[in-house]
């Protein structure tokens, strides 16, 4: 069975196109590729705010599972407490970049940070901190 981080972990993550693309165990950090669909797009032609917020989410949720992997919270899924966003610049319909860490986490609480970039160029287009509690993994016959 491969690492949950590296597959897509929800149909919300497939929905985005998320696909992974490697882990830096050193760092802590874990890198992303989303593709978002025409359909994300805002009436400026850009990904819409609150979808933006998806992408950092995910990529900063499985950071937690990365960098927690084999441990207690290894077993359990990040909720959010807060996510603060940073709109850097419009985030285009093509490929982009996600790169989210696990700046400190405890016994309840982690405290994580991510950025998207265009994969093109690599600008910055958006950074996110949130504050997050590990839960249970819901059961799949609940």
């Amino acid at each position: 069975m491969g690492k949950i981080y590296e597959s897509k972990r929800s149909p919300s993550a497939e929905l985005m196109g998320s696909e992974f693309v490697s882990f830096d165990a050193e760092e802590g950090e874990l890198t992303t590729r989303f593709n978002p669909p025409a359909s994300f797009a805002s009436p400026r032609g850009a990904v819409q705010g609150g979808l933006i917020a998806g992408f950092l989410d995910e990529v900063m949720g499985g950071a937690l599972l990365a960098v927690t992997e084999g441990s207690e919270h290894g077993t359990k899924l990040p909720l959010n407490l807060d996510m603060n966003l940073t709109f850097v610049s419009m985030v285009p319909i093509a490929p982009i970049i996600g790169k989210g860490r696990v700046v400190k986490h405890g016994r309840r609480i982690a405290f994580l940070e991510g950025e998207l970039y265009a994969e093109a160029d690599g600008k910055l287009l958006a950074r996110a901190t949130s504050t997050a509690i590990p839960t249970d993994i819901p059961r799949s016959d609940a």
